[in-house]
């Protein structure tokens, strides 16, 4: 999810006129007629951020967002499938089949 600096295309030192003008210039683009909430979330980021007051209040109550999904992708990318060679995948069975054999060959306690 983008920030308000992100959705008006400023940078997070613009000055109030440079942030209104972003806002003007992205309302004229994106009027509420054609898209509503598009429209709605250009307004929502220039309220958050039009003055000091705003910014100052933004930066200290917002929460930063996730991207979920993207950070599952980032996690979950891998650049290279791991290649099991035969003689590995052999061993891994042997060590498997090793370790199974000992626990069942521990002796049980009889009771007496």
């Amino acid at each position: 999810m983008k920030n308000p600096y992100e959705i008006l295309e400023v940078a997070a030192d613009a000055t109030d006129a440079a942030i209104k003008q972003a806002y003007l210039e992205k309302v004229k683009d994106n009027p509420p007629d054609r898209d509503q909430e598009r429209f709605q979330l250009i307004h929502n980021a220039y309220l958050s951020i039009k003055d000091h007051k705003s910014r100052l209040s933004h930066t200290l109550f917002s929460v930063p967002t996730a991207d979920f999904d993207e950070l599952l992708d980032q996690a979950l990318h891998v650049t290279q499938a791991p290649q099991v060679r035969p003689e590995h995948f052999k061993q891994l069975l042997r060590a498997g089949l090793d370790e199974t054999m000992r626990l069942d060959a521990k002796p049980h306690a009889r009771k007496s």
